[in-house]
């Protein structure tokens, strides 16, 4: 995601990196927590533990997957002071590790939504909040569902310790609908990118990045090619930010 200002417009006032690897950190703290009530290896077990090192039924295995993110907070200077956070991010691919995905998206939105208390305080502010990313994740399966379960109204069936801990809205759900597909593969093609936005009078999309038909010529023949060097389409939106 490309954030367009002048140094003049905006300035950074803080930054963060989310490592989803952390997760396997928490397992590990469990895992040493319990330590007292495991057994002591044979030399027999420890070997048999290192072949099946790579075992995706171990939840450290399969929690790492070197994916990141990140956020940073902009302090809008010009015409007025706002401090808008942007956040990045890509999400794990392999659609048989769904349980992965949404640990990452969870884990995701537990950061994001610290990391705007902490500007909420300093600043004594109401940021608005941009997140836009590759999330490998399709409209409405979990991780989307989950994404957007923060602005879920109050009637919609949704327990309350299972919605998002920070409300945003898709921004191309809000005023076009998904795009029809972002990637564009033989074995694959569906929506997977997605800019979100926290739903507020301080920030509205004005305009969204029109994206190709299914049967527009730059994307026969699937993708990357000549027109797109990605096989993921680019996405966008311009907003409009008020004073608070």
């Amino acid at each position: 995601m490309v954030v367009q200002s002048s140094t003049s417009q905006a300035e950074l006032v803080a930054k963060d990196r989310i490592e989803y690897n952390d997760l396997v950190d928490s397992i590990k703290a469990d895992s040493v927590s319990c330590s007292s009530e495991q057994k002591i290896e044979t030399s027999n077990e420890a070997k048999d533990s290192r072949k099946d090192s790579r075992d995706l039924n171990d939840p450290v295995v399969r929690l790492k997957r070197d994916c990141v993110g990140i956020m940073a907070a902009f302090r809008i200077i010009k015409p007025f002071r706002q401090i808008v956070i942007v956040a990045n991010t890509h999400l794990y691919w392999d659609p048989e590790l769904a349980d992965v995905k949404l640990a990452q998206a969870k884990y995701l939105l537990s950061r994001l939504a610290r990391f705007k208390t902490l500007i909420s305080e300093e600043f004594e502010c109401t940021p608005s909040l941009l997140l836009a990313g590759d999330f490998n994740s399709i409209p409405g399966d979990q991780v989307y569902n989950y994404l957007v379960s923060g602005n879920a109204k109050p009637a919609e069936d949704i327990e309350e310790e299972e919605k998002a801990p920070v409300p945003l809205c898709s921004v191309y759900e809000v005023t076009r609908g998904e795009p029809k597909f972002t990637n564009c593969t033989p074995g694959f093609t569906n929506t997977l990118d997605y800019i979100f936005v926290s739903p507020s009078d301080l920030i509205k999309p004005v305009s969204i990045l029109q994206l190709p038909d299914p049967e527009s010529p730059d994307v026969d023949g699937f993708l990357p090619n000549h027109h797109h060097p990605s096989d993921h389409l680019p996405i966008g939106a311009e907003f409009e930010i008020r004073r608070e």
